[in-house]
């Protein structure tokens, strides 16, 4: 409870941000909505829009209503406009199916919004007349195909509106956020770890145990990243596995005890999760906080600002130390950390798997989901928005889980909304033709989605670059390091496009396949998890220094969880020898190794290898492992 009140301290909550203008109208960000109802909170475009928005993400079915109030300080007419976007333009220039109308005072406001534009855009809903005092004001789902709303707007003065009316408002809302800024406290730790995945998780965790009072930031209400219950992914890799045989035994006190992915949100116990963080004295954990800005002094960053994605306040975190756990490298893109995104070509690191050429294919982002059968036939609306399905190319099946992939051809951070998106255009337009057109579809019949995620599960993006960077001739050769620490055990497991898919879809591709190609269990160099150009600041999670073949082996949670765990234990060395990341390899590894050895989990016993049954074959004869 202690965490939850200096949290609530630091960020306390606002329902509705007023912002006067020369209009003197009203900004109400929705994400601050007293009662989201259905509606649920997407923060994941932040760095694009610069704000998150709320999403009517219910399967086809209306949601409930999002409800605040506001208060009105002059009585008369007011003019509502409302930032939104309909998200089937890129696909098709037929009206969108994410359809919404305003309820003010419980009136619906006149024109329906979301269904038309080509990006986001302030479009107006009508006008009103309201008694001045509060009163309540609403987002109507029409059709719960994920009609989104980021803000709206009141207004008497629509003359100073109309002619502009996206440049006018966003300047209402940059005065606004600069107000914000203005008034951000500070706190200050030994270590802030921004990214609440399984790499964060344990170098928080790992560091705190150690000594040091930390931040571990989560722009999400669960810990987990893929591994929580909005992305449903099981945890991969083994962990308690090579010379470092202590690292991840952490894992065994949070990790699932069920594998699979796409399955009901109980298999990923993110309650577990919350109490694994919670019980750590020296953990301080800002959920529901994205870090946006860094502050550097020379080549080092002093302080991030994190801003709480319900509320819009922010607040500053200074410490010595930093750890990227974002998974896109977001903070040391930020700090102007040298990064790589893509493939690079096969002569640039001797990578038998890597392209003749350089290009900026990455892996994609999953978007899984699940159906249940019903006791009778069950009905699912028309969808069809520019992406078609037909006898031969539909999926005839009943769930979707990692195959289901988007964004290897895009950019997964600046066109992530838009990989998201077709993530779930594929998912509704597949399932409409399965349950409405199809001609023998009784498999489909009684069957009723029961869960589309709508935070995509990435898997690739940044890369930072460290003082080493890890490449597929280290783990071919099991080349030694004198700085080896976590163990990788997955196989390079590179994602391409389907080629079924493919034929079907050439340029749109939604599903992929893999080569496992199977390695001996690889130490990687402490030296891949920091970064070489910023003085303060450790990496771990898929973001860490490493070539895009080597990722496909690194990328797996258990692994990235060690990741953290040395990441942690190495801040507790720079903290008590007042050094950098850096210096711990230069001057201080006889002090790293034996904490690796160790591990920084609390439970001794079995080894997880071999409590998940690691086959012997990948222990012992490394050679018939290796493709």
């Amino acid at each position: 409870m202690k965490k939850l009140f200096v949290l609530i301290a630091i960020l306390s909550i606002v329902r509705m941000l007023p912002a006067r203008g020369s209009d003197d109208g009203i900004l109400i960000e929705t994400e601050s909505f007293g009662n989201t109802g259905g509606w649920v909170l997407d923060q994941q475009f932040m760095d694009q829009m610069g704000s998150p928005y709320l999403l009517a993400h219910g399967l086809g079915k209306p949601v409930r209503d999002a409800e605040t109030t506001v208060n009105i300080p002059v009585q008369g007419t007011w003019h509502v406009y409302a930032r939104t976007y309909n998200w089937t333009s890129p696909w098709t220039a037929s009206p969108g199916p994410g359809k919404f109308k305003v309820r003010i005072a419980g009136k619906k406001m006149k024109n329906t919004l979301g269904a038309e534009g080509s990006g986001w855009h302030w479009q107006y809903a009508g006008k009103v007349k309201l008694n001045a005092g509060e009163t309540s004001v609403a987002l109507s789902d029409l059709t719960g195909f994920d009609g989104r709303c980021d803000a709206l707007y009141l207004t008497m003065d629509q003359e100073a509106v109309s002619v502009d009316p996206d440049a006018y408002i966003d300047r209402v809302r940059d005065e606004a956020m600069k107000s914000r800024e203005a008034a951000a406290g500070v706190r200050k730790f030994d270590f802030v770890v921004v990214g609440g995945g399984i790499a964060g998780m344990c170098a928080a965790v790992s560091a705190a145990r150690l000594g040091c009072n930390v931040a571990l930031v989560n722009d999400r209400p669960v810990l987990g990243g893929n591994n929580s219950s909005e992305v449903r992914v099981h945890l991969g890799g083994y962990s308690e596995v090579g010379p470092n045989d202590g690292l991840g035994r952490m894992i065994r006190e949070f990790g699932h005890t069920r594998k699979g992915n796409a399955q009901p949100a109980s298999n990923y116990e993110d309650d577990r999760k919350q109490e694994f963080i919670d019980n750590e004295e020296n953990v301080t954990l800002f959920a529901n906080c994205r870090a946006t800005r860094v502050r550097m002094d020379g080549n080092r960053i002093a302080a991030v600002l994190i801003q709480d994605v319900v509320t819009g306040k922010v607040c500053w975190l200074e410490a010595p130390l930093f750890s990227d756990c974002t998974g896109d490298g977001t903070i040391g893109y930020l700090a102007g950390a040298d990064w790589r995104m893509g493939r690079e070509a096969r002569s640039e690191y001797g990578e038998s798997l890597a392209p003749e050429q350089a290009d900026s294919m990455v892996m994609g982002a999953s978007v899984q989901w699940y159906s249940v059968k019903k006791d009778g036939r069950t009905t699912f609306p028309e969808f069809s928005y520019g992406v078609t399905f037909n006898e031969d190319n539909c999926e005839k099946v009943t769930m979707g889980e990692w195959t289901w992939e988007t964004g290897m051809n895009l950019n997964q951070v600046t066109d992530a909304e838009r990989i998201r998106d077709y993530g779930l255009l594929v998912i509704y337009s597949n399932w409409s033709y399965l349950k409405n057109h199809k001609k023998d579809n009784a498999r489909w019949a009684d069957r009723d989605l029961e869960w589309v995620a709508y935070i995509a599960g990435k898997r690739e993006s940044r890369r930072l670059l460290g003082d080493y960077i890890l490449k597929q001739d280290d783990i071919d050769k099991n080349v030694f390091h004198e700085d080896a620490s976590f163990t990788t055990t997955w196989s390079i497991d590179l994602h391409f496009p389907d080629p079924d898919n493919s034929r079907n879809f050439p340029g749109a591709e939604f599903k992929t396949a893999t080569v496992h190609n199977w390695i001996y269990p690889y130490a990687v160099p402490y030296r891949c998890l920091y970064s070489r150009n910023i003085d303060n600041l450790f990496m771990a999670g898929r973001n860490i220094s490493q070539t895009h073949v080597a990722l496909g082996t690194t990328r797996v949670m258990r692994t990235t969880g060690m990741m953290g765990e040395v990441v942690g234990m190495a801040a507790s060395l720079c903290h008590k020898y007042s050094c950098s990341p850096r210096d711990v390899y230069r001057y201080h590894l006889d002090d790293l190794k034996p904490l690796m050895k160790k591990g920084a989990g609390k439970y001794e016993g079995t080894k997880e290898s071999q409590r998940f049954n690691l086959p012997n074959e990948l222990l012992e004869k490394p050679k018939a492992f290796l493709q």
